[in-house]
């Protein structure tokens, strides 16, 4: 029997083949998918730690401890013990305290710092690096700000803060101890994995850059010092975050963190290596979800091409199962004559199928993730018998109807009709499957679990079976026409597919196969424009580089002065959303917005926006130079509710903001005199204020005041004009004939002061809005409430997102009184600017802490778990355009025979060569076409009901407008490159078939 059997495969090879090619795609689907989850766990890995930060591959130890006092300090040399616990890192030992001496300034204290090997990474510019006892380096910036150079003498004292309410300072607290300045050194990388997270080089707003006195362990030790910060920094090497070792990374961290907290309770494990692990296993989630949604259809799709190919080819074999049937054999030498054949294909093909899978995989992975690999084993192969044994049902099910019909009805030429109540049965059945799955994906918000993981592939199948069911019969009302109006060939081609029982299915699955290509580029083409979206409009332009915190005057001053056109650099800051319940706010120099910022593709553009933002309005108030004098008259004054006189001011240049103050306001007419260093170039005046102590309720005031100037030919600040003065709260203004009149009424008190603002600005301020806008006010620069009108409406704020508003920096800053460093201060970069942008900025008082790319972010994005996964789709695209191909060849050879009987005979009868020629070549190619174009609708109409669900974007998106849909050129183009497969595959067979009709 056995025998037998194998002389059908052998009489049937090429269908034999065929059916083993589709079981082959079927069991490789059903393996490539979980290795290439495999592969692709170790991919985003790798991809997530070569585009980490430093602070995400090294840690810190860190701890505090008294040298005068021996109890509860910390025991660093047990901390030896523990780092055992975490191989594979270089630890730098580094310790500091706060000194004064080097500058007569006590308002600040430099750090005293020792850190290991520290010669290898600074660059003297001047001297010598460290070598003797009570040698020590300086920063130049310091060097040049204290007045020394190398060889000098400095006495340098252990310093402690005095947090004075009115004036906190650092007082010396230890024995002096005499240094020689060695050598004044400078860094080229600040951001250096050397130097940890202890923001030795941070930038403070007023002073500029600070820079340590590094000095030998010797040095640091003799000098008499009380509470010293301890660290440890740890930086990971290669091997230390190979892709194999996370899990014992992660442990050995846990351990490292609890043997630190039982050797002192003064130590403390800081590090970042956590959140890159975490963002790890987000991509792997991300991706565990997004190879699975299309998957699961190949797989659906490898079964049913079995089904049709096993229906077509028993089909093809009714005359010898009759025969069997006839001869009275018994039912299991029936079923195995019957199956066998089918059977030894199938097993044959699993077999080869388990190895394709893997291998296709590693061709994958090693073309896409080269150096990465694949883990070795066999944990890939745990779905294969299951597909295998799917492939067994869809063959034994589909030829179920051979195995139980009569005699009678399997000797019929024509077979019963495959439309009957059982199809429909299941046709609506598998409706049902998508209708449950969508709604149940809808309701869960998009969740990929349980049944929303199968809507994908029951959306397709069930279009499919729909668009299979509705077109078939138009094509068989066009025969019925085209042989009517004589057009023979035509309309043989056209019964061909009309009537062939199994020729709707055919269909279904050709539409199928185009659907699942299209849906897997429906995937690729949006997240692949989403992430271009997200690394431009999400990082705001080409470049951001993040500066320590400075006043925002002295922010504008500085971009300004490096790029004086406005060509290439724009100075930003957020807004203070103390609510946390506003959007977000983002201030930009918008004189700079059109040739900067990466602009949203819809809404007004941003020379729009700009001018917008920007109206036309009085130019500031000035003054001219450092000694303020205000001539005011006060009346009324009562003992212990004195209003106190202050001016806030921000400087031209880029000496900061401050508020002037000036004391309490005197009954009668009195002259109040200041200096204000960060006048000496000419200040803008940004308010008046009148302010009493806390907790004073019922103040009341007459203020007139008649002058203020620095004697110097800027001033230009205008008292005769009350127009030009602005009183929101706690009092009113008005013109007198001295001056500007304030009327200070406030009954409740006013903890935040009574101010009075030049009207140099619009005001309410103009603002461009994303999302809903704000409803009259939002959080300004200073952190009150500022009116506002929106001007223009936009689809998202660049970096801040779609739910957001936008504003004139300058103009915010004008209205802000707080005289405090901007928040997240940033300077944009579009591709003009130079390469050497940092150090121009640096030389201008900032200190560039981050410097984000766009280009690194869109490489980041692409490393990360979404992207990687959407190679898996392009995979599956192949493999469905193969189970098509392999469905149509079979096919085609089980109808030859009958079809060259048919044709040959009506060629008898006279039916002529060229209505043969297109009766068999345009058969199978009209059919490939139709599908073609409702599989790519199908495409698009699945991904309406599922693709919104599927998590494309990068782990941690801002709220931006991303692409829903793919490019329509796109779409048809995948489509008419899987039609030109298809169409080819059809062709030749239909020249096969035309070649053995006789004449």
């Amino acid at each position: 029997m056995i025998r037998l059997v194998l002389a059908m495969v052998w009489t049937r090879r090429g269908q034999s083949v065929t059916l083993a090619l589709l079981a082959l795609v079927a069991v490789a689907s059903a393996v490539a998918a979980p290795a290439y989850l495999t592969a692709i766990d170790r991919a985003i890995a790798a991809g997530q730690i070569e585009t980490s930060t430093p602070a995400e591959r090294g840690l810190v130890i860190a701890g505090t401890q008294d040298n005068r006092v021996d109890s509860g300090a910390p025991d660093f040399a047990n901390i030896g013990a523990a780092l055992i616990e975490l191989p594979g890192f270089d630890y730098v030992y580094g310790s500091s305290f706060p000194t004064v001496g080097l500058t007569k300034d006590r308002t600040y204290a430099d750090r005293m710092v020792y850190r290991q090997d520290l010669c290898a990474h600074v660059r003297i510019v001047d001297g010598r690096c460290l070598v003797g006892e009570d040698d020590v380096i300086v920063g130049a910036a310091a060097a040049k700000r204290a007045g020394v150079t190398a060889g000098d003498a400095v006495t340098l004292t252990f310093a402690q803060f005095v947090d004075d309410p009115h004036d906190p300072y650092w007082d010396p607290n230890g024995i002096p101890k005499r240094l020689v300045i060695a050598g004044v050194y400078e860094v080229n990388d600040p951001n250096e994995p050397y130097w940890g997270t202890h923001g030795y080089f941070t930038s403070i707003p007023g002073r500029g850059p600070t820079q340590p006195i590094f000095t030998g362990p010797v040095t640091f030790a003799t000098i008499d010092h009380g509470m010293t910060d301890l660290s440890i920094d740890g930086a990971a090497r290669p091997e230390a975050l190979d892709v194999d070792k996370l899990e014992a990374l992660r442990s050995g961290l846990l351990s490292l963190t609890r043997k630190a907290t039982e050797i002192g309770p003064n130590l403390q494990v800081d590090t970042e290596i956590p959140y890159l692990l975490t963002r790890i296993d987000s991509g792997r989630a991300a991706a565990h979800l997004l190879v699975p949604a299309l998957a699961v259809p190949l797989v659906l799709l490898a079964c049913f091409s079995i089904f049709l190919a096993v229906s077509y080819g028993t089909s093809g074999r009714r005359p010898e199962l009759a025969l069997v049937a006839l001869r009275g054999s018994r039912w299991w030498i029936r079923w195995w004559l019957a199956i066998g054949e089918n059977l030894v294909a199938i097993l044959a093909g699993a077999v080869a199928g388990c190895l394709a899978g893997q291998l296709l995989v590693n061709a994958v992975a090693a073309a896409r993730f080269p150096g990465v690999g694949v883990d070795p084993g066999w944990a890939s192969l745990r779905y294969a018998p299951h597909a295998a044994v799917a492939a067994l049902a869809a063959a034994v099910l589909a030829q179920r109807r051979q195995l139980l019909s009569p005699v009678a009805a399997l000797l019929r030429r024509n077979p019963v009709a495959v439309n009957g109540p059982r199809a429909l049965v299941t046709e609506a059945l598998v409706l049902l499957l998508a209708v449950i799955c969508a709604v149940q994906l809808a309701v869960s918000d998009g969740s990929l679990t349980g049944v929303g993981l199968f809507a994908p592939a029951f959306v397709i199948l069930a279009l499919a079976l729909l668009a299979a069911r509705a077109l078939l019969p138009l094509v068989t009302r066009y025969a019925t026409r085209a042989l009517e109006a004589g057009r023979l060939g035509t309309a043989l081609a056209g019964f061909q597919l009309s009537r062939r029982p199994g020729a709707q299915r055919l269909f279904a699955l050709l539409v199928a196969t185009v659907a699942v290509a299209g849906y897997a580029t429906c995937a690729v083409d949006a997240a692949a424009r989403g992430r271009t979206v997200q690394a431009g409009l999400g990082v705001g332009a080409d470049r951001v580089l993040e500066v320590e915190p400075v006043f925002r005057g002295q922010l504008l001053h500085a971009v300004r002065s490096v790029d004086p056109d406005g060509r290439f650099a724009m100075a930003t800051a957020r807004l203070r959303n103390s609510t946390g319940l506003e959007p977000l706010g983002l201030a930009v120099d918008s004189t700079r917005l059109a040739a900067v910022a990466t602009w949203p593709g819809r809404g007004p553009s941003a020379d729009e926006v700009a001018r917008d933002l920007r109206p036309s309005s009085a130019g500031p108030m000035v003054i001219g130079g450092q000694d303020l004098t205000l001539k005011a008259t006060a009346t009324g004054v009562t003992k212990g509710r004195e209003l106190r006189l202050n001016v806030a001011v921000s400087s031209l240049t880029d000496l900061g903001d401050t508020v002037i103050g000036l004391g309490d306001l005197r009954e009668g007419e009195h002259s109040y005199l200041q200096r204000a260093a960060v006048c000496a170039q000419g200040c803008r005046v940004n308010g008046i204020q009148l302010q009493v102590n806390s907790g004073v309720v019922g103040v009341t005031g007459d203020v007139t005041i008649e002058s203020m100037s620095s004697g110097t030919p800027g001033d230009n600040v205008v008292l005769s004009d009350a127009a030009r003065w602005r009183m929101v709260r706690n009092g009113t203004v008005s013109a007198a004939p001295g001056g500007l009149r304030i009327q200070v009424s406030a009954p409740g008190g006013m903890p935040d002061g009574a101010w009075v603002q030049p009207v140099d600005t619009p005001y309410p301020l103009p603002i461009a809005s994303a999302g809903s806008a704000p409803s009259g006010y939002i959080t300004g620069l200073d952190g009150k409430a500022v009116p506002v009108t929106t001007v223009a409406e936009l689809p998202a704020v660049p970096r801040v997102g779609s739910h957001a508003t936008l504003l004139d920096l300058d103009l915010a800053d004008r209205v802000a009184t707080d005289a405090a460093p901007a928040l997240q201060p940033e300077v944009w970069l579009n591709d003009q600017a130079p390469a050497d942008i940092a150090e121009q900025l640096t030389a201008r008082g900032l200190t560039v802490v981050t410097d984000t790319r766009a280009s690194q972010v869109h490489r980041r994005l692409d490393q990360e778990g979404p992207a990687l996964a959407l190679w898996f789709h392009l995979t599956a695209a192949v493999l469905a355009l193969l189970l098509g191909a392999f469905a149509l060849v079979l096919a085609a050879a089980v109808d030859r025979a009958r079809r060259v009987e048919d044709l040959s005979a009506l060629r008898t009868q006279g039916l002529g060569g060229p209505v043969t020629t297109r009766a068999t070549l345009w058969t199978y190619p009209a059919l490939v076409g139709i599908a073609a174009v409702v599989g790519m609708l199908t495409a698009a109409g699945a991904w309406a009901a599922t693709g919104w669900a599927l998590p494309l974007a990068g782990l941690d998106p801002v709220a931006l407008p991303l692409p829903g849909w793919p490019r329509v050129l796109v779409l048809i183009g995948v489509t008419a490159a899987v039609l030109v497969v298809l169409a080819a595959v059809a062709l030749a067979t239909g020249r096969d078939l035309r070649g053995r009709i006789k004449p």
